[in-house]
């Protein structure tokens, strides 16, 4: 049988990026610069610069959440010698490869926003901190040793790097596995790996912290971290998943089949209900303990320019999945998988703007121009650069030790 699969599968298979996806990923880009433009230059309202600044904080934050998810995805089946997704470990190995780049464009729009005071402004305020100033806050001034401006941007970018970093490493080793064979290159990705798990789930929290929660930096909350976590993890999976379908579809990628198809359905469906119920362990607590420094967080989010969006957020994250995915036939339909992925990659954009618009822009919500073509830009942007990377080496990684297992997965 695995003479067979050798003949029928072509494992040289190249992903060609040219054509209607090249030129219209170029042509979302060209749109996203139209609306930053747009939104600093020709957007007459009064909180322009702040909702253009918000919205490219909201997708630069997201677009770095799926490449590091990428990541973390690759170095989870490395540490837990994951048979079946050998077949398509290309794809999230091209999310981290993209990372770095990332992780720039996220720097450039936190500095940017920072020291324009377009964003973070409820802590990074001249005299703040000092008793006896007209903008002194005695909640603020208790973080100082935190929030400032030089220890922020140095967690940043050492956070960022760090991952970029074991990202990078990852798919070095993958590139060398493929050119030399043998178990060598496996067993130092398998070490790399697990050191890059540890560290990931140990910052990852407060990389949340620093990027979206001290947007609002009187509110604070423990569980905001690991409520991020599944957000970027589930976007993540729905990422890879709309790439494998796709790539199914366009007639790549012959070896995965509907058994691969419905183990990406069930970790989407997984970690859907994971992210309610951090999302709802959260909300319980802060409800019904009822401390008015995090009450506040839900508070602003019950105002009329938020509440349907609130609402909307847990039935596309929560309801969609859970009532669509439920019985098994459902996970292994393509067309029905693709559908849910789309939708729960609209409904994490939901989500991120829940985060981040109530502290920035607060009151002075807007949807038009700005948000839209920020959205189509960077969504163009992710998919120019990673089918780039992706179109760099052969669709499998032919040398992968458990790519046979993979060929047979069934369940």
């Amino acid at each position: 049988m695995g003479t067979h699969n050798q003949h029928t599968h072509n494992f040289t298979q190249q992903f060609e990026f040219s054509g209607k996806a090249k030129t219209w990923s170029l042509i979302a880009i060209l749109i996203g610069v139209a609306a930053i433009a747009y939104g600093f230059l020709l957007d007459t309202t009064e909180y322009h610069s702040v909702r253009t600044f918000a919205n490219l904080l909201l997708m630069g934050y997201y677009f770095t959440c799926v490449c590091a998810a990428g990541a973390f995805f690759l170095a989870l089946q490395l540490v837990t010698q994951s048979a079946w997704s050998a077949g398509f470990i290309r794809i999230p190995q091209a999310f981290a490869k993209v990372l770095p780049i990332a992780s720039v464009i996220l720097l450039v729009i936190c500095a940017a926003g920072l020291f324009s005071h377009n964003l973070y402004h409820h802590w990074n305020v001249e005299g703040i901190t000092e008793v006896g100033n007209e903008h002194y806050d005695a909640a603020i001034a208790k973080k100082a040793g935190f929030l400032n401006t030089p220890f922020f941007l140095i967690r940043l970018v050492f956070f960022l790097t760090i991952y970029s970093t074991f990202a990078l490493v990852l798919t070095r080793f993958s590139n060398r596995e493929d050119m030399s064979g043998g178990l060598s290159n496996y067993k130092k990705s398998f070490k790399i790996s697990a050191i890059f798990l540890v560290i990931f789930g140990f910052t990852t929290p407060i990389w949340a912290f620093d990027t979206i929660m001290s947007l609002e930096a009187h509110w604070f909350s423990t569980m905001f971290g690991w409520y991020n976590f599944a957000a970027m993890f589930i976007s993540g999976l729905c990422a890879i998943t709309v790439t494998v379908i796709l790539l199914k579809k366009a007639g790549y990628m012959s070896w995965v089949n509907h058994n691969h198809i419905h183990d990406l359905g069930k970790f989407v469906f997984a970690f859907s209900i994971f992210w309610t119920y951090i999302w709802f362990s959260q909300f319980l607590l802060i409800w019904y303990a009822n401390i008015p420094e995090e009450t506040v967080y839900f508070f602003k989010r019950w105002e009329p320019e938020y509440m349907p969006w609130f609402w909307l957020n847990i039935v596309i994250n929560f309801l969609a999945p859970v009532l669509i995915l439920m019985t098994r036939d459902a996970k292994r339909r393509t067309n029905t998988l693709l559908a849910v992925c789309i939708l729960l990659l609209c409904g994490h954009w939901l989500d991120y703007y829940l985060m981040i618009m109530p502290g920035t822009v607060e009151s002075n919500r807007e949807f038009g121009i700005t948000e839209l073509g920020i959205f189509i830009g960077f969504v163009g942007l992710f998919s120019f650069l990673m089918m780039s990377q992706l179109a760099k080496k052969p669709l499998a990684a032919k040398n992968h030790p458990f790519l046979e297992e993979s060929l047979h997965h069934s369940i």
